[in-house]
């Protein structure tokens, strides 16, 4: 059984026991439920169900395993003739979850 669920301007396939990186959700500590309400697709048993724009009734519950940093990105800037490089550095913080339960 598998879900595709809508987070933060993304979407997700998860499956039960999945890890997922979503965006920092600064409430949530390590060891909190969280549950995705946005459910756009849930296939299992039954067949497919797609919603329009939701599945009506779905969830996904997750727990909250640990707050973590991305990989860093760099950003480079040069205008040309003019001797104007310039380097700057980002690095996104995330919420790590693991998916427990997906409803129909």
């Amino acid at each position: 059984m598998y879900a595709i669920i809508a987070a933060d301007g993304r979407q997700y396939k998860v499956q039960s026991g999945d890890e997922i990186q979503v965006d920092l959700r600064e409430d949530a500590k390590e060891g909190d439920a969280v549950t995705f309400d946005n459910v756009l697709l849930v296939s299992g048993e039954g067949g497919v169900k797609v919603g329009k724009p939701k599945v009506a009734g779905a969830s996904v519950a997750a727990e909250v395993l640990k707050q973590e940093m991305g990989d860093k990105i760099y950003i480079q800037k040069m205008r040309r003739r003019k001797n104007f490089r310039k380097r700057t550095g980002h690095r996104q913080m995330y919420t790590r979850v693991r998916i427990g339960e997906i409803t129909r």
